[in-house]
């Protein structure tokens, strides 16, 4: 496999630029990582010269830590040219969280998808000191334990806005097919879905680098989640689509530039190993679902590894986005449970 560099997937920097610091990977493009505080402890953005400005990717989350390294960029690598404007791939608060600040702050212009602002603006309005009764219920369905429900109910529950700096009103949207310049080239935007709805990518006209957010990682899988607000959603079924799309943009040669890890080579390898992941999660699934189980009872099949408290979450909606696909392709039955839980079998 070493000797043919198509069907090789290769990291041509070894190691990432510690916080505050960068690296120019393409001129006139800097790679830039910033804390989070959690397993995965990082995010990688983006800053693309533009000549009499900065455009970023991405923001990283809100918290005066990440605002400091902000500041400090900006009088250091950034310095003398102003951010004027921020690009989101997509509405999730490693992502967005910052963006509100450089406009309010900075007077930048946030570009990004429709459906990603319009999550992102909802998300900070909607502040919960108490646990919605339909987030609640939606826990049960899935088989929540009832350790980690009773947990989760003797804490404040998470807000979007604890980790997002306030947006005002007003972006500016891109859309699939269009065509956006950045850092003196011409970009082609293509949306991916799955991971998170109509998510930003940008593909270089002028050379080979590929700006993708989470829609494509090099070394870890995107996370694939349903929640409360919309529990029949089939992600994996949308992400599917992307991927096979995205897949005919693929080019060994390209330089695809993520939102975590390190960037990479050999695009068309990685693109088969992200459809092949899920095909190979549907079908342990399948073959585990010959009794029923809940959602919570599917982590062994799915994730081929012990699930610690910090995943339990993550994990979880990602069970009941494969249960949600297998129902809707009609692979599967469920039942209610009559502690409300839905489980799952295997037809025939």
């Amino acid at each position: 496999m070493d000797g043919d560099a198509s069907q090789t997937i290769r990291y041509p920097w070894g190691q990432p630029p510690a916080p505050g610091e960068h690296i120019e990977i393409a001129e006139g493009i800097l790679w830039i990582r910033l804390p989070l505080p959690m397993a995965l402890d990082h995010v990688n953005v983006y800053a693309l010269d533009d000549g009499d400005g900065w455009t970023l990717i991405d923001t990283g989350l809100s918290s005066k830590k990440t605002r400091a390294i902000w500041d400090s960029l900006m009088a250091g690598p950034l310095s003398g040219k102003p951010v004027n404007r921020i690009v989101v791939t997509h509405h999730h608060p490693d992502h967005v969280g910052n963006a509100g600040w450089f406009q309010s702050e900075h007077e930048a212009e946030l570009v990004t998808s429709r459906t990603a602002w319009l999550f992102a603006r909802m998300l900070t309005l909607d502040e919960q000191e108490n646990w919605p009764e339909e987030t609640l219920r939606f826990y049960r369905s899935a088989g929540m334990s009832a350790d980690v429900l009773a947990k989760r109910m003797a804490e404040r529950p998470f807000n979007f806005s604890d980790v997002v700096y306030p947006m005002p009103l007003g972006y500016t949207r891109v859309k699939q097919g269009d065509v956006i310049r950045i850092g003196g080239r011409d970009w082609d935007v293509h949306m991916g879905n799955g991971h998170a709805p109509e998510h930003v990518t940008l593909w270089s006209r002028d050379d080979n680098l590929v700006l993708s957010g989470d829609q494509i990682l090099s070394s870890i899988s995107s996370n694939l989640g349903v929640y409360a607000t919309e529990p029949m959603a089939d992600p994996v079924a949308d992400w599917m689509e992307s991927c096979e799309r995205l897949s005919t943009l693929a080019r060994p040669e390209q330089l695809v530039l993520g939102g975590h890890k390190l960037p990479f080579t050999g695009l068309p390898v990685r693109m088969r190993q992200l459809i092949e992941n899920h095909h190979g999660a549907l079908d342990r699934l399948l073959t585990e679902l010959d009794r029923p189980k809940s959602a919570s009872e599917c982590f062994a099949a799915l994730f081929k590894r012990q699930i610690g408290d910090g995943e339990y979450g993550l994990a979880l909606v990602e069970a009941v986005a494969h249960l949600n696909h297998l129902y809707h392709i009609d692979a599967v039955t469920r039942t209610r449970r009559a502690d409300g839980a839905w489980e799952y079998q295997r037809k025939g």
